[in-house]
């Protein structure tokens, strides 16, 4: 990844699902980062401010867009 500047697009709730919209930018061509408060694995699982989703500032739009769009043909949603 680039040098620019990371900006947290969403937080989530539990890892898996971070994890899974990590996954749907990056099949999209866009790079993202996972970043859990979980005192760097020690305390797996815990996330006492969720888990933000990180990308690129040049990619945040398009991100958010995608991040919308996979939300809306979610039928758990």
């Amino acid at each position: 990844m680039s040098q620019s500047e990371l900006v947290a697009i969403e937080t989530f709730v539990n890892r898996i699902d971070a994890e899974l919209a990590s996954s749907l930018l990056a099949a999209s061509g866009i790079d993202a980062f996972v970043s859990p408060d979980d005192a760097g694995g020690g305390y797996a699982g815990v996330t006492g401010f969720g888990v933000r989703l990180l990308v690129r500032a040049e990619d945040a739009e398009r991100a958010k867009t995608l991040l919308s769009e996979a939300a809306e043909l979610d039928p758990d949603e």
